[in-house]
């Protein structure tokens, strides 16, 4: 593992000079810079995965095909000589932080990667363009960096899910590796735009963590208010035999009772999202929703109340003043045994 400061790349030629031992692994982290610790998290996960003689490159690129309006992209910070610190102690071997003109060097590219249906839902749709602009530069980095692995967050679980499409369905030949979200004490995930939230602002915001983890509480209780109900005998009614575990709020739950699933409905975890971020709507410093989803994290399709088994992510985004976030988290949804 190299313990030197990691070296700053600035063109494709000095990428291709740095050259690796034979049978080394190369892996790299993907940015847009203004590094932090979520992004430190990344390049330690991929310094362990690429182990002491491998190699590990970050990526500082803030790509213009990912931003629907100048000013956002005028307003995306830019913290080069900081992001190189973070990097090299979290042990990134070297930055390639090429400028727009070597990346696209001939303007806007004419071929671009076409994220498809996918890419036009949830941020696709608030984001028109958005992903195709992401897959692009990634296509292009890949190619560029060489790397045996790439790692990316589950904060930006869409993004992920599309890049490991676009790697499966086009023959990359690359690892795709997700690494957990990783959040301030608070619960708040970590991101570069938070720091243009103001005290107030982030106060507001912690309700997208909090909506996210009163909807997997919700989930939780359903799924063992089941298990427990499964244990009564059948000759009694369900609505008696809940009432008769102490569950009386569970026992008037029409979908937990009268519907009496062996799965929990995706309408239920939804309602115990939107309660939270309802309320945070109506504070002095409002929350605006632009979307809250129970999707399945293959296509990022709703997933519907008569086939809520398996894998899905709760996905969230909303504004707080001027600043867009987003958040989610995993959940599984099953029968009971």
């Amino acid at each position: 593992m190299n313990t030197a400061p990691a070296t700053l790349l600035r063109s494709a030629a000095e990428l291709e000079a740095l050259g690796r031992a034979a049978g080394a692994r190369r892996a790299v982290v993907m940015t847009m810079g203004a590094l932090h610790d979520g992004h430190a998290t990344l390049i330690r996960a991929a310094r362990a995965a690429a182990g002491p003689e491998g190699q590990v490159v970050v990526t500082v690129f803030v790509n213009p095909l990912q931003f629907g309006e100048a000013a956002d992209l005028d307003r995306y910070p830019r913290t080069l000589d900081a992001d190189l610190a973070v990097a090299s102690e979290a042990g990134a071997d070297a930055v390639f932080a090429p400028s727009v003109d070597e990346v696209y060097p001939g303007g806007d590219p004419q071929v671009r990667i076409t994220a498809g249906p996918m890419g036009e839902r949830l941020e696709g749709a608030a984001r028109p363009g958005h992903f195709d602009g992401m897959l692009t530069v990634v296509a292009k980095l890949l190619h560029l960096t060489r790397p045996d692995a790439a790692f990316f967050g589950q904060k930006d679980a869409q993004q992920l899910a599309l890049v490991r499409r676009m790697a499966r369905d086009l023959n990359f030949g690359i690892d795709i590796v997700a690494v957990p979200t990783v959040r301030d004490p608070d619960g708040l995930a970590l991101s570069s735009r938070n720091r243009f939230l103001s005290a107030e602002e982030r106060s507001t915001a912690l309700a997208l963590p909090r909506a996210l983890f009163a909807a997997r509480d919700r989930l939780a209780a359903q799924q063992t208010l089941h298990a427990r109900a499964r244990t009564v005998p059948e000759r009694e009614g369900r609505a008696d035999a809940l009432t008769r575990l102490g569950e009386a709020r569970a026992a008037a739950d029409t979908q937990a009772v009268a519907l009496a699933r062996p799965t929990v409905a995706p309408s239920a975890v939804l309602a115990a999202a939107r309660a939270v971020l309802d309320e945070a709507a109506e504070q002095d410093v409002p929350l605006t929703l632009d979307y809250v989803a129970l999707v399945d994290p293959a296509d990022f399709t709703d997933v519907p109340d008569d086939r809520a088994v398996g894998e899905a992510v709760l996905a969230v985004a909303a504004r707080v003043g001027a600043t867009r976030l987003i958040d989610n988290i995993p959940l599984t949804l099953g029968a009971l045994t």
